[in-house]
């Protein structure tokens, strides 16, 4: 934020950060370690964070590793995303009974506390403002989105030690947070304890780190910082091709390489269950055995499911190789047609968790050696 200096605190001051928000009433989500992976929970204190830990990638590989470090954030994006707290897998719209009395149940299944988000990464970051621009925007807003958006405190967390199926530099998301957070951290590790350089986003972020121990980081921590995260976004992992993504989609419609991925793609829809800006919902209608009570529930879908988009006649797109094509096209390409943005954040979730391990960098990469260089 423009006039405040940046800061710095060592680890007490990162715990106290933690109960600063716990005590003003914000339910603290943040990565912690479980079952074998970095994933998001609630944390009770700054010790529920995977100190210590980090993650090797790779495509259909993810595996968690002990550091020789106290690093709480050496570690990249795991299979989860800030998506399932703001856009939850499954909730009920509504339920009732034979007599026609129903309640919409979308209010009380709100959150009764406001979500602190600790660890966004600038991918994640670039996400939520995607769905921001989907679910919040527009002529017709989805309100539980809404609700959930509305007060949310965000932490985020510049990347220094990027993934082996990151690729967040190629799509401008990363790995140095963009605007839309509060406070942003960036993490210098020296063996056991850790120096956090901390910018500040918003009065919101100002106010909080008014109640924390801190001091006015000096140049060479604000230029070590610096140097970690412009050497991270020259150690990515992945890239993408360096042409127009959207017009090689669109000339590529009828490329003999979509047969190719099929053949590999087992249509299960994991990419989309683990991207952070899918969106696309279903609705099911339920009743108990005695027919005594009905409820709607709304749940997440995938473009690659078969009855996704069926219509009087079947479903649109049958093919394997016509529901992949549709998912990347929209994706890298026409979502800048409805959105004004990519629908990509470069975040490597689709890479690693795809259990045949389709690269999406490899397959846009192979499209633009078939397209040929006239048109680079």
């Amino acid at each position: 934020m423009s006039g405040h200096p940046t800061v710095s605190f060592g680890d007490a001051g990162l715990s106290r950060l933690v109960d600063v928000l716990i005590e003003r009433g914000y339910q603290v989500i943040g990565p912690t370690l479980r079952e074998n992976a970095i994933t998001l929970g609630a944390l009770t204190s700054a010790d529920d964070l995977p100190r210590g830990w980090g993650v090797h990638t790779g495509a259909g590989h993810y595996r968690v590793y002990g550091r020789d470090d106290g690093a709480r954030f050496g570690h990249s994006a795991g299979p989860q995303s800030w998506k399932q707290f703001l856009h939850p897998p499954r909730r009920r719209l509504w339920s009732g009974t034979p007599d026609l009395a129903g309640e919409p149940a979308a209010e009380t299944e709100t959150p009764s506390a406001p979500y602190a988000c600790l660890g966004v990464r600038g991918c994640d970051l670039a996400a939520i403002a995607t769905l921001d621009r989907v679910l919040a925007g527009g002529g017709h807003p989805d309100g539980d989105y809404a609700r959930r958006r509305r007060g949310v405190f965000v932490v985020a967390v510049n990347c220094t030690e990027p993934g082996e199926v990151c690729f967040c530099a190629s799509m401008g998301t990363g790995p140095g947070v963009r605007p839309g957070y509060d406070l942003a951290l960036t993490e210098l590790v020296d063996g056991d304890t850790c120096r956090y350089i901390v910018d500040v986003g918003s009065t919101a972020g100002a106010d909080v780190l008014a109640a924390v121990p801190h001091e006015v980081a000096p140049d060479h921590q604000i230029a070590a910082a610096a140097d970690a995260v412009r050497d991270a976004a020259d150690h990515m992992g992945r890239q993408m091709p360096e042409v127009d993504l959207r017009a090689l989609l669109m000339r590529s419609r009828e490329s003999a390489h979509w047969d190719d991925v099929a053949a590999r793609c087992l249509t299960c829809g994991n990419c989309t269950m683990v991207c952070p800006t899918c969106f696309c919902t279903g609705t099911e209608e339920v009743s108990d055995l005695n027919g005594q009570h009905a409820e709607r529930w709304q749940h997440w879908t995938s473009c690659f499911e078969l009855d996704f988009s069926v219509m009087h006649q079947g479903s649109v797109r049958q093919s394997a190789p016509a529901r992949y094509r549709h998912w990347i096209t929209h994706k890298l390409g026409t979502w800048h047609d409805q959105f004004g943005s990519s629908g990509c954040v470069g975040c490597g979730r689709c890479i690693a968790w795809c259990p045949t391990g389709i690269d999406i960098t490899e397959e846009m990469t192979t499209l633009a050696e078939l397209d040929g260089p006239q048109h680079d």
